[in-house]
């Protein structure tokens, strides 16, 4: 079993419902991971991924190694039939087989690079480790995905959700930054709602600003970004680049930015991110430190999405 995007979940809502829980009793299957390792490859930074899984193995008694490819690994090869007389030290076949006879799951983090489309959307990295690695590969947030977001962004939608209403409005904001960023936790977010059942949910951004068709198929995209917030119960914000000038900022209007007035449009809604954010760009002040901000329950909730699909496999191994 692996776990690489959200749409390997056979049931969103009874993985949500295991994971809180689990919350409730991290510890109860502390021995299930008793002499079995985790290895963590990081070819990005981290904070909450990195903690949030390893403290998520630690609860299941795995034992836990962590690689930064960045600073400690050989540049890797991804190319089969390559002629290796440039820059990469080793080839992804040898590196995946070893790393496999040292761990019994391997848990990958590697960004879009932002330069060639084609090459993120084929999802290099992770691609090279499922076919090479001998064992269960999770997606700690690849090129295109975070499905270990997205899993507790749900958890949180479930937990802060209105019971006073069958259905709930959830729209996904594009806002404005200075550098340019990947579409993954977007895309991801907007595979977790197509899986999501009494909801309604609306993506917002400046014409131009389209993520993938064959990620968004047939969701309401609204370009007004006030009409769409109005009588929303969650507002999801975060930014992504351009997808058809890929990996490009063509728009930094800060008129996009999540302010109190804006938020004032809602159903008195939550607002979520994914985090880091940056203040005052992405959203102001007000807002993030508001009652209605929920980011730090769902930076919570990365451990119990981590835990319960570690649990899974597990379970399977």
């Amino acid at each position: 079993m692996n776990y690489i995007s959200i749409k390997e979940i056979n049931s969103l809502s009874k993985w949500v419902n295991q994971a809180i829980k689990i919350k409730k009793n991290p510890l109860k299957n502390q021995s299930l991971g008793k002499n079995k390792t985790l290895g963590m490859l990081f070819f990005n930074p981290s904070l909450r991924t990195r903690l949030s899984t390893q403290k998520a193995a630690m609860n299941l008694g795995m034992n836990v190694m962590v690689m930064n490819f960045t600073s400690e690994g050989w540049t890797l090869e991804f190319e089969d039939g390559a002629v290796m007389n440039s820059g990469a030290s080793e080839h992804i076949k040898e590196a995946a087989e070893v790393v496999s006879q040292y761990c019994d799951i391997i848990a990958i983090r590697a960004f879009a690079g932002l330069v060639d489309k084609e090459k993120d959307y084929a999802e290099t990295v992770i691609s090279g480790f499922l076919k090479y690695a001998t064992v269960p590969i999770v997606n700690m947030e690849s090129a295109i995905r975070h499905p270990l977001q997205s899993l507790a962004d749900a958890i949180t939608m479930e937990e802060f959700k209105p019971r006073h209403k069958n259905r709930q409005k959830v729209v996904l904001s594009w806002a404005p930054h200075p550098k340019a960023l990947p579409q993954a936790v977007a895309n991801s977010f907007v595979e977790m709602m197509q899986m999501q059942k009494d909801m309604d949910f609306v993506i917002t951004h400046p014409e131009g600003y389209e993520l993938s068709p064959e990620i968004t198929k047939d969701c309401k995209i609204e370009y007004d970004q006030d009409k769409a917030f109005e009588n929303a119960d969650f507002v999801y914000v975060k930014n992504w680049s351009n997808f058809n000038d890929y990996g490009k900022v063509t728009n930094s209007d800060p008129n996009w930015t999540v302010t109190a007035e804006k938020m004032a449009l809602t159903n008195n809604g939550k607002f979520m991110h994914c985090l880091p954010v940056r203040r005052n760009v992405i959203v102001t002040d007000e807002v993030l430190d508001g009652e209605n901000s929920i980011v730090i329950e769902q930076a919570n909730n990365r451990t119990y999405s981590a835990q319960l699909v570690l649990q899974k496999i597990l379970k399977k191994i």
